[in-house]
């Protein structure tokens, strides 16, 4: 089980820092919701969640720190890379919050305690997992929305888009037939 759970976060952070390849600077940056949600942002704040959940809770000393987890951070730095935040660094920073939660992962059991202060309640490793996955696959799908809307790819793995359909033509077809239905369910226009 232990095993299952663990290959589920594993695919969703892949699928997390996939949704950037190809993008420049600017795409994985910028902000395309009234509530700032960007490519980047994805990925900062999704390190620090597996920073807290398989580090700080366990009681393990994490050998990373994340700039914009840091107590005197501003509100919502995690949710956003500064000019001089390079993809790179933010990448590799993310990739060592997963050895660490890796390693805490595979160093205890499924029913080990945990004490989540944010929540004022104990949590096994299980729930943690769980959550985390849950989080993780969230963020994949925000992060799949927001490349959409940026070039219009859309998917959940890397060569597999597990769409149905195949053509930008039929898409188009499939988006109209919608957009027409949702007109008729409004009623007539007056």
């Amino acid at each position: 089980m232990k095993g299952d759970l663990h290959d589920y976060l594993r695919g969703a952070r892949e699928t997390l820092v996939w949704k950037l390849d190809g993008l420049g600077e600017y795409d994985i940056r910028r902000p395309l919701t009234s509530t700032g949600t960007n490519l980047l942002g994805l990925v900062t704040h999704n390190a620090g969640t597996h920073l807290r959940y398989f580090g700080d809770v366990f009681g393990r000393t994490p050998d990373v720190s994340l700039p914009w987890a840091s107590d005197d951070a501003e509100p919502n730095a995690d949710l956003w890379a500064k000019p001089e935040e390079t993809r790179e660094d933010i990448l590799t920073l993310y990739r060592r919050t997963w050895e660490l939660a890796d390693a805490t992962i595979d160093g205890l059991p499924l029913d080990a305690l945990a004490w989540v202060p944010w929540w004022g309640r104990s949590l096994t490793l299980h729930q943690v997992l769980v959550h985390v996955t849950s989080e993780t696959q969230r963020h994949a799908g925000h992060a799949d929305i927001i490349r959409e809307l940026i070039d219009g790819a859309a998917g959940l793995l890397h060569g597999h888009d597990n769409l149905r359909i195949d053509d930008s033509t039929a898409w188009r077809r499939f988006r109209d037939q919608i957009e027409d239905a949702a007109r008729l369910a409004n009623g007539p226009a007056l």
